[in-house]
């Protein structure tokens, strides 16, 4: 018989304890202990082999000269967004997360992208729905894959099984807070069923060289549902984010060994699925007719990417007492800083007025080079004069009130030329850069945030 041992795990972080504690010493949550039963014994030692699957022999030490190294192998996706996020495609032996809001479209994504894949044997993994319900999502999406198959199942071992007989060269599972593994006697969802059931994968994605897509639930703090120790034990997480109330979503890389972390998908919702955006920066400007105050175009670079992106701000005066400061997207610090910037440096009054900040198309943004064109927003409304057309800015503010150079200004130009501006604001210290630009869009260096208030008003 073997040995039944129970622990207690914290449900924040996966901290495994032998008695209750009222405080986790790791995550420093308080009442997150959970007594959850694991079984000890020789069962442990039935587990797959997956030596016979993959025809490796026994592994050994080995010199790091004796390894040859090579570009790693990748299967291209119809998708270039998430061929963009993921470096270049899937990579063989590769286990990737992706988390999001329940509804948000991650279940949709990826049949979407497994019924594209034609010529790879696919095997798609629900522990949340039925045959019937996927097949009306796959007709939704009207793609037909007859090497697309599926399998309704929780228990780790008879997946495995399956998988034995299909040999799948993808495998996606949604989800994983829905597996049990036989060997964990607790209930699925738990520390440590999710730990066991992520493990097994990971082991059978390596020694198996298959590439595995898991998708999981996230918590009410945004943070996937289960320990941390998931998100290091995977190749590459994925944050599936964007408002539902929105059409647009967007596919955030947060770790990836395979390629930059700083990338970013954008997708459309529609009837037949989620449609990749090639050009966001059209949907991310507004076309109106009319001149309004309070709106600047920046250009922003999200990973190896060129974005233009409008920012607006409206600036009032404030009823009560306290000055109200709101943000949709953007720092609120970083707002408050560059207020200040221009109470000291320019002698604005925005001490007594209420400030309203929000970046279109619910994204967030993290760039530096926004604050030109978010000081430029601010200044507008202010004045409550709309800025010239067919203008755009990329620089950063300091707090002397000088515009700071900015890296891979060539893209932001070239990307603002494409979209038909006429002119761009960039730092004059960005000079070294753009001496050797050739192109038609009027280039203007300014070293000040004065400077700026005299070119625009």
């Amino acid at each position: 018989m073997s040995k039944t041992k129970s622990s207690f795990f914290c449900q924040h972080c996966g901290y495994e304890s032998a008695k209750w504690l009222g405080k986790c010493p790791s995550c420093n949550q308080w009442n997150c202990f959970v007594e959850e039963v694991i079984t000890k014994g020789t069962d442990k030692n039935n587990k797959d082999d997956w030596k016979e699957y993959s025809g490796t022999g026994k592994l050994k030490t080995i010199s790091i000269s004796d390894v040859t190294s090579a570009e790693e192998k990748r299967i291209p996706c119809g998708d270039s967004e998430l061929n963009r996020v993921l470096g270049g495609g899937i990579v063989l032996g590769s286990i990737v997360l992706v988390g999001g809001e329940p509804g948000i479209g991650k279940s949709t994504l990826f049949l979407q992208n497994g019924l594209q894949l034609k010529n790879i044997v696919t095997l798609y993994i629900s522990g949340e729905e039925s045959e019937q319900q996927i097949k009306m999502r796959a007709d939704r999406l009207g793609i037909l894959n007859d090497n697309f198959y599926l399998l309704t199942e929780t228990d780790t071992q008879t997946i495995f099984k399956e998988i034995k007989k299909l040999k799948p060269q993808l495998v996606i599972v949604d989800s994983i807070q829905t597996l049990q593994s036989p060997f964990v006697e607790s209930s699925s969802g738990s520390v440590s069923q999710i730990r066991e059931c992520t493990a097994e994968l990971q082991r059978f994605a390596k020694e198996t060289n298959t590439p595995v897509f898991l998708i999981g639930h996230i918590t009410k703090d945004g943070n996937i549902a289960g320990p941390k120790i998931l998100e290091h034990m995977v190749d590459t997480v994925l944050q599936f984010e964007g408002d539902r109330h929105y059409a647009y979503r967007i596919l955030r890389t947060l770790k990836n060994r395979f390629g930059s972390t700083a990338e970013l998908g954008i997708y459309e919702m529609t009837g037949q699925g989620m449609r990749p955006v090639n050009n966001p920066s059209e949907i991310l400007i507004t076309q109106k007719e009319d001149q309004l105050s309070g709106i600047a175009i920046a250009a922003t670079i999200e990973g190896m990417r060129p974005l233009l992106i409008e920012t607006q701000a409206l600036v009032t005066q404030s009823v009560y007492g306290t000055p109200q400061r709101t943000v949709s997207g953007f720092d609120l610090r970083r707002v408050q800083l560059l207020l200040a910037v221009l109470e000291k440096r320019g002698g604005f009054h925005f001490g007594v007025k209420d400030v309203f900040i929000n970046i279109a198309g619910g994204i967030k943004v993290e760039d530096p080079s926004i604050d030109l064109a978010v000081v430029s927003a601010l200044l507008s409304s202010y004045e409550d004069q709309p800025l010239p057309q067919g203008i755009c800015f990329a620089g950063e503010v300091g707090l002397s009130g000088e515009i700071r150079a900015v890296n891979r200004i060539e893209q932001r130009i070239a990307e603002a030329e494409k979209l038909g501006f006429e002119k761009i604001v960039v730092s004059k210290y960005n000079s070294k850069s753009l001496s050797k630009l050739k192109t038609s869009i009027q280039v203007i260096p300014l070293g000040k945030v004065e400077e700026l208030y005299q070119l625009l008003f």
